[in-house]
């Protein structure tokens, strides 16, 4: 016999690091110099409200009340990129590295949850399914990013 899962911790731990994303990626559009990274950072933002958007819409119909909140980890990454990228002579390659963390960071907790795929609804499974094979997607995205950003010291405005 299985133990109980507890959805809603599931899901809001998910919720707050998507928050975590959607600022960090505010965050990096705001820094960067580059037009073609700012908008680029601020779509994968848009993307991130979207997940959560998503996400608390299932929370809701499982009568679960979700917390709009990110974490003090996220707070603390948000800083270290900014501080990295102020004193890094590539700005642009910094910032995707720490892109790059953090969606690595958001693949295991995604993947963490859905260890419980069997004793969790299936729309969720499918949402929370479909976001990590985005981020995936998104994650090869910044590599190719990051190659072209380590070729170009100089930033373009």
């Amino acid at each position: 016999m299985s133990s109980p899962v507890n959805t809603e911790e599931l899901l809001q731990s998910i919720l707050e690091k998507t928050y975590d994303a959607q600022r960090g990626y505010s965050n990096a559009a705001e820094v960067t110099n580059h037009v073609e990274l700012k908008r680029w950072f601020a779509q994968q933002g848009a993307r991130r409200t979207q997940y959560a958007a998503s996400i608390t819409t299932e929370m809701k119909r499982m009568n679960e009340e979700p917390e709009f909140d990110g974490s003090f980890t996220g707070d603390l990454h948000r800083s270290w990129m900014n501080i990295k990228a102020a004193l890094s002579s590539n700005k642009d390659e910094t910032i995707l590295e720490e892109c790059l963390r953090g969606e690595k960071a958001a693949v295991e907790e995604y993947n963490q949850v859905l260890e419980y795929h069997k004793r969790l609804p299936q729309t969720v499974v499918s949402i929370l399914q479909a976001q990590r094979d985005e981020i995936y997607t998104t994650i090869n995205q910044i590599r190719r990013l990051e190659d072209i950003a380590e070729n170009n010291d100089e930033p373009n405005t």
